[in-house]
C-alpha cells in the first residue's frame, strides 16, 4: 500500500465528490453538520489489515476493533459481518459490540477503571464471558477474582503489560511509559503471579500491550513487543495470546503522508519482532490479537458543514461555519490537523481561519488555510473524520449531536 491511504473522496470538474456521488447532491436535504461514511472504505480497510495481517505470517490473526474509534451501529454490523472481534473500555461499549452480534469469545475488555457491575457484566457475556479482561492493576485482577468467585465462574484474564516506551505521538494520547496510568510494570506482573489469593477464580490467557495512538513510525512498537516477549518468555504459564494493541495512524497532513507507515510495514515489523523475540526461543506458539482503530474507520468519514457567514477583522479573515468543536474535538484538544474542502474548488483562494459557533476560542479547525472565498451556504467538508469524531461528540452551548449518515 503506498503512503497515501485510499480516500472516499475525489474532485471531479471542481466539483467534490464522495464515493462517487457529488456532495452538494448528497447534502441537498439534510441539515448541516452531519457526518457522512463509507461502507465501501470502511470494508477495504478491514480486509487490507486481515489479509496483511495473514499475508505477514501473523500466527492465528484475531482483529479486536477499538470501539472508542468510533461506535456506529452500522460500522459494528458491517465489522461484524466480516469476523471483526471488539476492544472495549466500558460495559456501555460492551453492550454495544454485543448488540451488534460480536461473539463475546472475540471481545478483550480495557480500561483502568472497570467497576464491579462492569466485570459482572462481562463475566455474564454468553455461555463462557469475554475472551480476555485485560488487566491494568492488582486492585483489578483482585475484584475480577473475587466478582468470579461470588458469580460461581472462572475470569480470563491478561495482564496489561506497561513496557516503559515512549511513542512519538501526541503527549495525551502517548499510553506506554511508567508515567502513565495504563498497564502494570513487569515486576508487578511478576508479583501477582506468586500472589495465589488472586488465582482462585481467575485464569492467565495471554499478555497485552498499547503504547498510543495515531503511530506513524514502529521503533517504540517493536520496543515494546520486544518488552511483552521477554515477560511472556519468563512467565511459566503458557499464554493463549499476544495482544499487540492497536493505535497505527493515518494521514492526516502532508508530512504524515511522507513519513506514515503502511499496514503492510506494520504487520511485517510486528511479525519480525516476534520471531525475533520470541517465537525463536520457545516452541510455544500462542495466537496473536491486534487492537485497530484509526486505521480501520479514520479515512472512510467526514463532516459536512455549511458556512455560516464570513467576517474580516482588520488582516484576519474568518470563515464560520456551523460545526463546532462539540462535533469534532480534536484539533481544540490535541491542536489536530483536518484537511478542510470546499465543495467547489478554486485556483483562487484567500487565507482564511475555518472557525465553529461554539463560545470558546479553542474552536477553531484551522488558521490561515488557502480555500476559495466562500459565501453564505456553502458547504464544506472537515476530512479523516471517521475516527474520534461523532464518539468524542458532546452537547456543549446546548447544540444537537450531529446525526450520522452512510453511503
Amino acid at each position: 500500500m503506498k503512503n497515501i491511504l485510499p480516500s472516499p473522496l475525489q474532485y471531479k470538474n471542481n466539483h467534490l465528490y464522495f464515493d462517487g456521488k457529488r456532495l452538494d447532491t448528497i447534502a441537498a436535504k439534510k441539515r448541516t453538520p452531519f457526518y457522512l461514511y463509507s461502507k465501501k472504505t470502511l470494508r477495504y480497510y478491514y480486509e487490507y489489515f486481515s489479509k496483511s495481517a495473514a499475508k505477514n505470517g501473523i500466527v492465528s490473526p484475531l482483529v479486536c476493533y477499538a470501539l472508542k474509534a468510533n461506535s456506529n451501529k452500522h460500522v459494528l454490523n458491517t465489522l461484524k459481518l466480516m469476523g471483526s472481534g471488539a476492544d472495549v473500555v466500558s460495559v456501555g461499549e460492551l453492550k454495544k459490540a454485543v448488540k451488534a452480534g460480536i461473539d463475546p469469545q472475540k471481545i478483550v475488555f480495557s480500561g483502568v477503571a472497570k467497576t464491579d457491575e462492569e466485570i459482572r457484566y462481562a463475566l455474564k457475556c454468553g455461555k463462557k464471558g469475554i475472551y480476555s479482561f485485560n488487566v491494568e492493576s492488582i486492585e483489578e485482577l483482585d475484584a475480577i477474582n473475587r466478582i468470579a468467585k461470588k458469580e460461581k465462574r472462572f475470569a480470563r484474564v491478561a495482564f496489561r503489560l506497561n513496557p516503559r516506551v515512549a511513542a512519538k505521538t501526541h503527549k495525551h494520547i502517548s499510553t506506554g511509559n511508567k508515567t502513565h496510568k495504563f498497564g502494570l510494570l513487569k515486576e508487578d506482573i511478576l508479583e501477582a503471579m506468586d500472589a495465589s489469593h488472586l488465582w482462585t477464580n481467575t485464569t492467565l490467557v495471554g499478555l497485552s500491550i498499547h503504547i498510543g495512538s495515531q503511530l506513524t513510525e514502529m521503533k517504540a512498537t517493536i520496543k515494546a513487543i520486544e518488552e511483552l516477549s521477554k515477560l511472556a518468555l519468563e512467565l511459566e504459564t503458557p499464554l493463549e495470546f499476544l495482544d499487540v494493541g492497536g493505535g497505527l495512524g493515518i494521514d492526516y497532513t502532508q508530512e504524515e503522508k511522507a513519513k506514515l507507515t503502511s499496514i503492510d510495514t506494520y504487520m511485517k515489523d510486528v511479525s519480525a519482532a516476534l520471531e525475533k523475540y520470541y517465537y525463536s526461543k520457545t516452541d510455544h506458539c500462542p495466537r496473536i490479537v491486534f487492537e485497530p482503530g484509526r486505521i480501520i474507520v479514520g479515512k472512510m468519514g467526514v463532516l459536512v458543514s455549511r458556512v455560516v457567514r464570513t467576517k474580516v477583522s482588520d488582516s484576519n479573515h474568518f470563515t464560520i461555519i456551523d460545526a463546532g468543536m462539540n462535533d469534532l474535538i480534536r484539533p481544540a484538544l490535541y491542536e489536530a490537523y483536518h484537511e478542510v474542502l470546499p465543495a467547489a474548488a478554486s485556483k483562487i483562494t484567500i487565507s482564511t481561519d475555518i472557525v465553529g459557533p461554539i463560545c470558546e476560542t479553542s474552536d477553531c479547525f484551522g488558521t490561515k488555510r488557502k480555500l476559495p472565498k466562500l459565501s453564505s451556504g456553502d458547504l464544506v467538508v472537515i476530512d479523516n473524520a471517521g475516527a474520534y469524531g461523532q464518539t468524542m461528540a458532546s452537547t456543549y452551548n446546548e447544540r444537537q449531536i450531529a446525526p450520522e449518515f452512510f453511503i
